[in-house]
């Protein structure tokens, strides 16, 4: 098998995933980690690969490559179910820094897929049910359903994220978030999408909700206020610093600015763009109010030594 991304997660109450509560979801725990893959290659190795590229000996995902390719755990179960993929979060130090001692440089599978044998570019999500024993065998970790609910209503998913501790250590808060799936969805443009509902930018939503009125704000502000919080920054930040801990200043700043922007536009725009009915946004202000926000979330990045 060759090498396939893993499908982007859309954020609850986006277009996206328009009618997602409507049936039987499962909710999951969402880590702070990177996201990794593991599969069969056609040399009959096992391959391991990033959320964006295959990875080898020489580019590796902090170690996640060398780490598990040749876990006996993988191999013998690649043997078994040679036409399945794994992905899953590789728990490395990212934004939140609070999951148990224990928990760290794991890799936590969170789904299942089986290749279709007759379309390569298809692929077939096996359900909890499906996949936790099939895991369990080979004592693979995963991420364990919190709860199963049937047409719940966001605020129901937010209870549940006041109350998601999993690998958290005890007295310290909640996890990232949570995602949520329905394995038999499909959304209105065909795709199979599940939904995510983020701690820090719920959060961030509602005190900025409390503290403005929205509708007096310019749109370049609302979209930021709305999809560009304060832990986009901090992730990609860690990101950089992750494959480059010695990068300087004057490189760390515009790879932060611009990689910020470009995940921005790129994965929301179409979501802001339905939210205020089309709306006419300069992107040069909105560029602005990035580099305003990352100001904010990181001070010490734009002061002199």
């Amino acid at each position: 098998m060759e090498y396939k991304k893993y499908q982007h997660v859309c954020r609850i109450g986006t277009s996206d995933v328009g009618g997602l509560l409507d049936g039987e979801v499962y909710v999951f725990s969402k880590i702070d980690g990177t996201n990794g893959t593991l599969y069969l290659g056609d040399d009959g190795l096992v391959h391991g690969g990033s959320r964006r590229r295959e990875l080898n000996n020489f580019q590796d995902n902090q170690g996640f490559y060398g780490k598990f390719h040749k876990d006996q755990r993988f191999v013998d179960y690649f043997a078994k179910h040679p036409t399945h993929r794994l992905f899953g979060e590789y728990l490395k130090p990212h934004t939140l820094k609070t999951y148990k001692d224990d928990a760290w440089n794991k890799f936590y599978v969170f789904d299942v897929c089986v290749d279709d044998d007759e379309d390569e570019e298809k692929v077939k999500y096996l359900s909890y049910e499906e996949y936790k024993p099939l895991l369990e065998e080979f004592g693979i970790d995963y991420i364990p359903l919190i709860k199963k609910l049937d047409n719940p209503t966001q605020k129901d998913l937010e209870e549940l994220l006041r109350d998601n501790k999993f690998l958290i250590q005890e007295n310290l808060g909640v996890g990232e978030g949570l995602v949520v799936k329905r394995y038999d969805f499909v959304n209105y443009y065909g795709r199979t999408t599940w939904g995510k509902l983020i701690a820090d930018e719920y959060i961030e939503r509602q005190q900025t909700k409390c503290a403005t009125k929205q509708n007096d704000l310019p749109i370049e502000k609302r979209i930021i206020n709305e999809y560009f919080s304060e832990a986009v920054v901090e992730k990609e930040y860690s990101k950089i610093l992750n494959e480059n801990s010695e990068i300087e200043k004057g490189v760390l700043i515009p790879r932060l600015l611009n990689i910020c922007f470009y995940t921005l536009v790129t994965e929301e725009s179409w979501n802001f763009v339905k939210q205020f009915k089309n709306p006419t946004v300069d992107f040069k202000k909105l560029r602005n109010e990035v580099v305003n926000k990352i100001k904010k979330v990181k001070p010490d990045l734009f002061t002199k030594n």
